[in-house]
């Protein structure tokens, strides 16, 4: 696959199953997107996850390892759970913060999502254990 940015692939796969409001949408595993996926499913922005195996996408392109998430709708117009996502650290510039730097998303509303030596958390979690890290994104 060469070399991707493997949490923008995984942000704006959710992002493009959110805008023809799929039910699911399969993202690459690996320790991280595995990491975030949890984390999204813990702070309630998706229904489920499940781990499988290759899947093809076109004749001669597979993914070995993938993840499976069934996104979240609210309401009758099935509106999705998730407004927004926002990538903020990138391999070109990563963003670092420490605990007392770490921004607000939405006055609140929405969460930062930090890759830090404790794991991937959220700011509210970062913020109570004390800890700084790399601002992945945000998602509202």
């Amino acid at each position: 696959m060469g070399n991707i940015d493997i949490v923008s692939d995984m942000l704006i796969r959710i992002k493009n199953a959110n805008m023809i409001k799929s039910s699911t949408v399969i993202i690459i595993k690996n320790c991280l997107t595995l990491s975030i996926t949890k984390l999204l499913k813990d702070e309630g922005f998706i229904e489920s996850f499940e781990e499988c195996g290759p899947v093809y996408l076109t004749e001669n392109s597979f993914v070995n390892k993938h993840i499976s998430l069934t996104l979240k709708y609210k309401g009758i117009k099935q509106n999705p759970y998730i407004t927004n996502l926002k990538r903020i650290s990138k391999p070109g510039l990563r963003v670092y913060v420490n605990c007392r730097n770490i921004p607000k998303v939405l006055g609140g509303i929405g969460t930062a999502v930090c890759a830090s030596s404790k794991g991937i958390l959220t700011d509210r979690m970062a913020k109570s254990i004390n800890i700084g890290g790399e601002i992945l994104f945000y998602i509202w």
